[in-house]
């Protein structure tokens, strides 16, 4: 048996290579639509020309209330667009249907229900238009979103409020028939599905 060279006993033993190191993968919630809605954003012109088209009004009465909202929020990521009914004495409910929509073209149905509560006569049926800030993921628009609302709604006028949940800042901007006037305080909870409970 021959005996083992120096240069033999000096060879380390070899060295097992490093893991590959994974790729960085978007999270399963961030769907490239999700993304998006982050990404892009209206600018007042095209919500103008979406809201006048919708509610069958001048433009320019339309853009005094979109202003009124971009002067406050800044430019929308989203916007929702649809038809809601409501009656109130003292204490009332609203129920709506809409579409998401925001840019690249994709949209999703949504529904919304919620009470009122406070010094509020009469009921309406109202066109609606809601701007929407700072929604990352369509997710986030499914929870319960509080407002305060004391408005005159008018055949031909149109009502604006505001609704936020964290950092999330709806604007409905709201034409129709019927008159409803007061303070009301309550909130809208938007959901995938429609409910008959406003609660």
């Amino acid at each position: 048996m021959e005996p083992i060279s120096s240069s033999q006993a000096a060879t380390p033993p070899s060295q097992a290579e490093p893991a590959p190191v994974p790729e960085t993968t978007v999270p399963p919630e961030a769907t490239p639509a999700d993304a998006q809605v982050s990404q892009e954003t209206y600018s007042s012109e095209e919500i103008v020309a979406e809201a006048s088209k919708f509610f069958g009004k001048a433009s320019g009465d339309v853009a005094q209330a979109v202003e009124k909202v971009f002067a406050r929020y800044g430019r929308p990521n989203a916007y929702i667009i649809g038809e809601e009914g409501s009656a109130a004495v003292v204490v009332g409910a609203r129920y709506g249907r809409g579409t998401l929509q925001y840019k690249g073209g994709d949209s999703m149905p949504v529904y919304w229900q919620g009470p009122s509560v406070g010094w509020d006569w009469g009921g309406n049926a109202s066109k609606t238009v809601t701007l929407v800030y700072n929604l990352r993921n369509t997710a986030q628009l499914f929870q319960r979103f509080p407002g305060v609302e004391g408005s005159l709604y008018l055949a031909a006028g149109i009502g604006v409020n505001y609704q936020q949940s964290g950092n999330i800042v709806l604007a409905p901007m709201r034409t129709g028939v019927g008159l409803r006037a007061g303070a009301n305080v309550g909130y809208l909870h938007y959901t995938r599905k429609p409910s008959v409970i406003p609660f």
